[in-house]
């Protein structure tokens, strides 16, 4: 009677791991092949992965912070060419500060952004080969993921939007901390600009909260330059006395040491912009910076009303609107 012996069992961890194999012939136990296997080589694997991502993490945001730097600095690398800054046009002794000080906010902004999706994109990558070492089907954990994703996209659509809106927005430099805008129903200065919300408060003092998503068009008042346009009522009186006036009280507000930083050029007088019923009007134009057209604008418009009143126009206009012309009667009445 023969007695066949059963053949010894191989280690289920042949096929996947070359460490196994070798332990198998060196040892021939089946148990010191799967106990190295599973007890040494996969921790081994694990703490590489974990270790090869932190590594990872931390190279990646040392280049963003290095860009953010450069780029705070004034040289602005290729990547980031989208941060050159559209700022406000302020006065010489500000100008200086504003414009590195926009660019840190923006440049931060933006970088504490692609930290958080670079922690994000190499920790998920890490933990699916964790996964992956211990054996885990991903097939249906990457189905199901894809699942409750789209479902999450479709619940938290109007959240994403408001995440890009704010992106562009810093990146494209729409506005910032201190400028006047328009942003539809609210008009005022920007207090804090987020990735998900715009704060802006009005001239009542109402904060306004809008959504970054929500906004559809922006209306900067500071950046660049601004057109100031003042029309001055000299009823019947002569036009070119009116602007003879005007333009010498203009000269003035333009020879004024205090409000020689606001202007970008010299205010001038257009002419008779238009002719009605209660006489006519004469417009004057003045280009100033973005920060100074208000200062320019009132005292533009005190100096004017005081020039006309001077010269004795505004008189003839009052008694125009008080002794009206007679119409004429038209033809074939």
């Amino acid at each position: 009677m023969t007695v066949f012996a059963a053949p010894a069992p191989t280690p289920s961890c042949l096929k996947d791991d070359r460490f196994c194999g070798w332990m198998y012939d060196l040892t021939g136990s089946t148990w010191a092949a799967e106990g190295g296997y599973y007890f040494l080589v996969k921790p081994l694997r694990i703490i590489a992965i974990l270790l090869l991502a932190i590594v990872a993490r931390y190279l990646l945001h040392k280049l963003i912070s290095r860009l953010v730097r450069t780029t705070s600095e004034g040289s602005v690398p290729a990547i980031l060419k989208p941060l050159r800054n559209r700022i406000p046009t302020a006065p010489a002794s500000d100008a200086a500060a504003l414009v590195p000080e926009r660019r840190r906010q923006r440049a931060e902004a933006i970088g504490s952004v692609l930290r958080s999706m670079v922690t994000a994109f190499v920790f998920s990558i890490a933990l699916l080969m964790v996964l992956e070492e211990l054996s885990f089907n991903l097939g249906p954990l990457l189905a199901s993921a894809g699942i409750l994703g789209l479902a999450i996209g479709f619940g938290a659509q109007s959240l994403v939007k408001d995440l890009l809106g704010g992106l562009f927005m810093l990146l494209e430099d729409q506005y910032g901390v201190g400028d006047t805008v328009d942003l539809g129903e609210a008009t005022g200065i920007v207090e804090s600009v987020g990735l998900r919300i715009t704060t802006v408060r009005d001239a009542r003092g109402v904060l306004w909260y809008i959504r970054n998503g929500e906004i559809i068009r922006v209306g900067n008042k500071s950046q660049g330059w601004a057109m100031l346009m003042i029309d001055m009522p000299i009823g019947f009186a002569d036009a070119e006395e009116a602007v003879d006036v005007l333009r010498s009280a203009a000269a003035q507000v333009y020879a004024d040491p205090e409000l020689a930083e606001h202007f970008v050029e010299a205010p001038e007088v257009l002419g008779v912009e238009t002719v009605t019923v209660e006489g006519t009007v004469i417009r004057t134009i003045a280009k100033t910076t973005a920060d100074g057209q208000y200062v320019v604008g009132r005292e533009l418009r005190r100096r004017l009303t005081e020039a006309l009143a001077a010269s004795g126009i505004t008189a003839q206009l009052a008694a125009a609107r008080l002794f009206p012309r007679p119409a004429t009667p038209e033809s074939g009445s």
